[in-house]
């Protein structure tokens, strides 16, 4: 399977998100986006409606795709191939591992290194057969105004729910301080492995795990009237997880043979052997 949109993309967020771009290069180096990942939040921000993530929440919800163990998903996960990327032989459980290493090389808690593992498990949406634009992106709040800290803001013109008059005010339909677990976001591979895993692991890795792409929220400042206490005070572990998500792949492939006991030992510390997909 192909996934040169889902790579494109990743690509694109690292480097529009890098700590050491300036501010006014943002709007310059967006104008200079492939027309491939133009073309992936054009149909992420069409597509994406609020009737669309409720259907795929009462979809996936049910938990009834599969019964799996978490190195089982990662096995799984590591049927989706970049095709397009003749320079990159990583495997996706080596992506997975390159995260959860850094973390671990840096003294951070075991739950914090085993999120670093779980977090892009959720893009086994893919091979379900879920189209990009509905497993990656970036996470924006439907049901109301559209930020206009979101990247490529003005494809939201051709969505539906941009004709919804309930839906154009800073709150929409939702209770200012309602909580982000009361808002929908937009559907991903973040909203799934929140999900499939949030029985097994502390908030904390449930708040990375869930809105690791939320960058308009953690990155931008974007929906701060939504949020409540909890959500302020989780956004920390947010933001200390996105330097791991971004900047740690690079070329180097982690030994997934020889750090698989290591690992297996750390998920069977959070989950039973199985669990349901």
């Amino acid at each position: 399977m192909q996934i040169e949109a889902l790579e494109q993309w990743e690509s694109f967020v690292k480097q529009r998100y890098n700590p050491e771009r300036k501010k006014e290069e943002f709007r310059q180096y967006t104008e200079k986006t492939t027309p491939v990942v133009r073309e992936f939040y054009r149909q992420n921000h069409t597509l994406q409606t609020l009737d669309f993530v409720k259907a795929k929440k009462q979809q996936y919800f049910r938990l009834n795709k599969r019964i799996m163990g978490i190195w089982e998903a990662a096995e799984f996960l590591n049927e989706l191939v970049d095709d397009s990327d003749p320079d990159t032989d990583l495997s996706q459980i080596q992506h997975l591992l390159q995260t959860a290493e850094a973390a671990r090389r840096d003294g951070r808690p075991r739950w914090f290194i085993l999120t670093g593992f779980l977090h892009d498990l959720g893009k086994i949406l893919c091979l379900y057969g879920e189209p990009q634009w509905a497993v990656v992106g970036d996470t924006f709040v439907t049901g109301c105004k559209y930020s206009e800290k979101i990247v490529f803001h003005e494809f939201f013109k051709d969505n539906p729910d941009a004709l919804v008059p309930a839906y154009q005010t800073e709150n929409g339909i939702y209770e200012p301080g309602c909580g982000l677990d009361n808002v929908h976001g937009s559907w991903g591979h973040d909203e799934y492995i929140y999900y499939v895993t949030k029985d097994y692991m502390p908030i904390e890795a449930q708040y990375m795990l869930r809105y690791h792409s939320f960058y308009p929220w953690h990155r931008e400042g974007a929906y701060e009237h939504l949020c409540n206490a909890q959500d302020r005070e989780m956004l920390y572990w947010v933001k200390e997880f996105n330097q791991y998500d971004l900047y740690s792949k690079s070329h180097s492939a982690p030994d997934a043979l020889q750090l698989r006991p290591y690992y297996e030992d750390l998920i069977a510390e959070f989950f039973p052997s199985k669990i349901r997909w």
